[in-house]
């Protein structure tokens, strides 16, 4: 049986004209400022993270260490095996279970950094936002017919009536 018309089945439509209006839709989306502005937020998100990583491994807990006693935090582990190892670096060549609360508290804390560094950001920017101050209102009430009038008017425009 052939068909007649636009070269399809009665109901389906042509999906081709669709996909372009997607096409489009989609760069649309991509290309607006809130979605380029996420990208740049989470690419310097990620850096961010990486210093702090930085920071709290290399800067922060080593003085800390010392102070508790020469040890290294990221070397904390508990030993799940009979076996005996000195080192996590060990265990873990030795392919034996452990679990690194050390490793954990390194990232307990490089969490708490990031949080406030981005609890401080998202303060500041609120205070930044200046608070549009309320504008003068532009109509009143008419107190014979409760209808809208401008705040100048003497007299309603809808009932006529005398305005104080």
């Amino acid at each position: 049986m052939a068909l007649r018309g636009s070269g399809s089945a009665p109901g389906i439509s042509d999906h081709r004209c669709n996909v372009r209006q997607g096409d489009t839709h989609f760069k649309e989306f991509a290309v607006k400022g809130n979605v380029v502005d996420l990208a740049i937020g989470i690419i310097i998100g990620a850096a961010f993270g990486k210093i702090v990583t930085s920071f709290v491994n290399d800067i922060l807990m080593p003085p800390i260490g010392k102070l508790l006693g020469g040890f290294d935090f990221s070397n904390l582990f508990i030993n799940l095996s009979d076996k005996s190892v000195n080192t996590l670096a060990e265990a873990k060549a030795a392919g034996i279970a452990t679990i690194n609360y050390g490793l954990f508290l390194n990232t307990l804390i490089d969490f708490t950094i990031v949080a406030a560094a981005v609890f401080i950001l998202v303060r500041q920017i609120n205070r930044l936002k200046a608070e549009e101050p309320a504008s003068a209102p532009t109509t009143k009430e008419c107190p014979y017919c409760l209808n809208a009038v401008p705040v100048k008017a003497t007299r309603c425009g809808h009932c006529t009536s005398e305005l104080r």
